[in-house]
């Protein structure tokens, strides 16, 4: 079936090149619009610790590289840049440096570039508590970290920053297309009300405690394609998907299912195509089907979504009139509270995170704790960032991860036809959970920085902008 779909795809491409030709060519007078894609390798040397679980975790290979890539856009004197890293996330730190380094060789404003994170759990853990009690029990050990061998944070804004640099000299005539897509089967909530009165998340596939489902899903995949304007091939596009990037694991570095989409699409977009995959708001979505006893793999879960995006690929519209405009507002967000007693026992409790000695969310708590400590504040400073490119299309780019619920209304709210909405933007300050959710518990609100409302604060900025940005 999927070899029948490559051939029907690739006629119609051939058909609909000198169509789309037509129908996109820009008005007398007008500035050209321009694109450019970049891809950088940012993945970390043999040996490097990886994240993404509670315990240590050294890397023995690379199954896949990581990449930064980067989608410049040119709009006359309008320019943006978006970058997706494959890894857990990429903290506000890494970030800012990047984008005030980007921007400074590029002449692209600051708060025109996105930096997120895909979420992959086979990538470099470099950040955060963890790392930190890992760092310094070796250090103490030894009087170096020998995990820690190069400098990656280093390494990583470096990365970033070539992406956006030569995705912008890369930069040509390019025409735009965007649209939305129905995904089902992939993607499942993982929150569970149970017969006991509680929420748990993953509670076991044919669990028979299990009453329902505690919150929905999104099945709804946003595409945006570029297309060169010399020859009208696809050079790239953004595919935005809530779906959890877990389903690989084990010690080999890898993008996760984004890779395969990637390569299955190229067999019939050609091997110069980019995928650059913006994680929608996934916190409490996986791909476990709580209903059979196997989980779909990665290069299953990749070839389905590339196949879904093929079926569509003709159905997208156009982008005659590009609007590109961004903006960003910045929240600060109320943290959670601890007590010194909270605090001592995290301390106590840390040195048996990953090791089965205390229950799993009480290493989850003594983590999240740490982590608050880290931050020395009681408030957290939140960004928000909302990119027009049509009357038609926007991105909404929140970070953290992000309730399902939350990119839902956004997206219900939006004033565009077509909406992405992006986790993991700029910042991965662990789960923003819904209101509801924290109070009914369970291990994302315990490995939660924020307090209670702080998503639907995202929301309603988010909401703002968009409609500030409504032509």
């Amino acid at each position: 079936m999927i070899m029948g779909a490559r051939i029907v795809v690739a006629s119609v491409a051939v058909v609909l090149a000198a169509a789309w030709a037509l129908e996109s060519a820009p008005m007398a007078g007008a500035a050209e619009f321009a694109a450019g894609v970049a891809v950088v390798d940012i993945t970390p040397p043999v040996g490097y610790r990886m994240s993404g679980y509670f315990n240590e975790r050294l890397s023995t290979g690379t199954l896949n590289p990581l990449h930064a890539k980067a989608l410049v856009l040119k709009d006359g004197p309008q320019r943006a840049a978006l970058v997706f890293c494959d890894m857990i996330g990429v903290t506000r730190d890494i970030s800012a440096q990047a984008r005030k380094q980007a921007s400074e060789k590029t002449g692209i404003p600051a708060a025109n570039i996105l930096v997120a994170g895909t979420h992959s759990h086979t990538g470099p853990l470099y950040a955060g508590a963890l790392r930190k009690y890992l760092h310094d029990r070796a250090v103490a050990k030894s009087g170096s970290d020998p995990q820690e061998a190069v400098d990656y944070p280093a390494k990583l804004v470096a990365g970033i920053v070539q992406a956006v640099v030569e995705a912008d000299a890369n930069a040509k005539p390019a025409r735009l297309a965007a649209g939305a897509a129905e995904q089902p089967g992939l993607a499942f909530n993982r929150r569970f009300h149970m017969k006991d009165g509680t929420v748990r998340f993953n509670p076991g596939p044919l669990n028979p405690d299990i009453v329902r489902a505690a919150g929905p899903t999104d099945p709804q995949m946003g595409i945006i394609l570029v297309r060169d304007t010399a020859d009208a091939k696809p050079a790239a596009a953004v595919v935005n998907f809530a779906l959890h990037l877990d389903t690989t694991g084990g010690t080999l570095y890898a993008a996760d299912y984004p890779y395969f989409i990637e390569q299955t699409l190229r067999e019939t977009l050609g091997e110069r195509f980019s995928l650059l995959f913006a994680t929608g708001t996934c916190g409490d979505i996986n791909h476990i089907d709580i209903t059979k006893k196997e989980r779909p793999k990665s290069d299953l879960i990749g070839r389905t979504i590339a196949a879904t995006v093929r079926e569509h690929l003709e159905g997208l519209k156009a982008i005659a009139a590009p609007a590109l405009a961004v903006r960003s507002e910045t929240l600060e967000v109320p943290l959670q509270t601890y007590t010194p007693e909270q605090l001592a026992k995290a301390r106590e409790d840390m040195p048996k995170v990953g090791t089965r000695q205390i229950p799993f969310l009480q290493e989850v708590e003594a983590y999240k704790i740490l982590g608050l400590e880290l931050r020395g504040s009681r408030t957290m400073p939140l960004e928000v960032q909302v990119f027009r490119l049509s009357r038609d299309v926007a991105v909404v780019c929140l970070p953290g991860e992000v309730f399902v619920e939350l990119g839902l209304a956004i997206k219900q709210a939006s004033p565009f036809a077509t909406t992405l909405v992006v986790e993991l933007s700029n910042d991965c300050p662990e789960y923003i959970p819904t209101r509801k959710a924290f109070a009914e518990g369970s291990y994302e609100t315990v490995n939660s920085s924020v307090a209670p409302g702080g998503g639907e604060k995202l929301v309603e900025a988010a909401v703002r902008l968009l409609k500030a940005l409504a032509m």
